[in-house]
This record gives C-alpha cells, structure tokens and sequence, in this order.
C-alpha cells in the first residue's frame, strides 16, 4: 500500500492560460439545444390541437398536405384518451416535416376574421338603435352609406316603431339590422 502525503500529490496538470484564447465556444455550436428542439415539437403539436379544435366549416376551407389532413380528420373522430394523445403526436411529428408558417397564419386569418366580424356586428347594432330612436339618425347613416335606399330603409324604421308600439314580432327591426349591416359591407 502506498501512502501520498500533500507533497507527493500524483501528477498535477498547470493550465495554460494562452490556451483559452484558442477556445471560442461560438465555434462549437451544434444547433438549438433540446430543450428549445422539445419547445419547438411541442409548439407544432399545438398548433395540430388548434386544426383538430376548428370548426368543420373552417377546417374544411385549410389549405394542408393530404397526410396532416387525413390524421386530423381522424384525431377528430377518436374520444378515447389514449389514442387521442397518440394521434396528437403524430400530428405533431407531421408538421416537423412540413412549413408550419402557412398553416398559423391561416388560423391567425379565421381568429382575426372572428373579432372583426364581431366589431362589425356591434356597430351595426347601434345604428340599427340609433335609428330606431332617433330621426336625425338616418340623415346622419344615409351621408355615412350613401348607397342605401333611403325609402326602404325609412318604411322599416315606421314598420318596427309601430312593431314596438303594438307588442308584435320585431320583423322590421330585424330586416334594418339586415340593411344596415350589408350597408356597411360595401
């Protein structure tokens, strides 16, 4: 047995402290590392959720490779957990293989849609009411809209005035919605 005593260390290595100029850590870079590759998977695995959570109208309007469409169609179909959870990562390891940009910005195009329309919808609510309630209301909608029919549109507001009066169905104030809504279209 061999005993070391502190002055007998084994063999100690001195560092050059040239050497570390040499090394540059930039030059060794091997690409993103797994932890940002993983984020990335698992951000393409969502945005194959969002595909498969889309309205059949909507989804049946996505421009996607035949392969992605056809496991999102089936994704769509499956309930059990299990099969779910596979599907969705299958679909996730489609869209490594594919441009994932044209797809978000297409789902970025149908939620941006969704908030614009529904701006739309509330503007055309309050003319809809202000013309109801007020006559100066229409001069003010028909030098906004000047392609509307004035005299078609001043018989709906007599029609659903006298509707309210009288308790009946509110068919007129429902059709000035309708005008005024494709007045603001144009």
């Amino acid at each position: 047995m061999t005993i070391i005593t502190v002055t007998e260390s084994p063999a100690v290595r001195l560092i050059d402290p040239d050497a570390a100029l040499e090394f540059d850590p930039d030059d060794v870079y091997d690409g993103p590392s797994k932890s940002q590759q993983k984020r990335d998977v698992e951000a393409l695995q969502a945005l194959g959720e969002e595909l498969v959570k889309l309205p059949d109208s909507q989804f049946k309007r996505m421009e996607l490779p035949d392969d992605l469409r056809a496991a999102v169609a089936a994704c769509r179909k499956i309930t059990q957990n299990g099969a779910l959870r596979r599907q969705k990562q299958y679909i996730g390891k489609i869209m490594r293989h594919i441009d994932a940009a044209p797809i978000q910005a297409q789902l970025d195009v149908f939620n941006g849609v969704s908030a614009e329309a529904n701006l739309k919808l509330h503007q055309a609510e309050k003319w809809r009411d202000k013309l109801i309630a007020d006559n100066e209301a229409l001069t003010l909608f028909l030098n906004s809209f000047p392609d509307t029919d004035a005299t078609h549109l001043r018989q709906l507001i007599r029609n659903a005035r006298d509707e309210a009066a009288r308790s009946k169905p509110p068919k007129s104030f429902r059709e000035i919605f309708r005008v005024v809504r494709e007045a603001m279209q144009k």
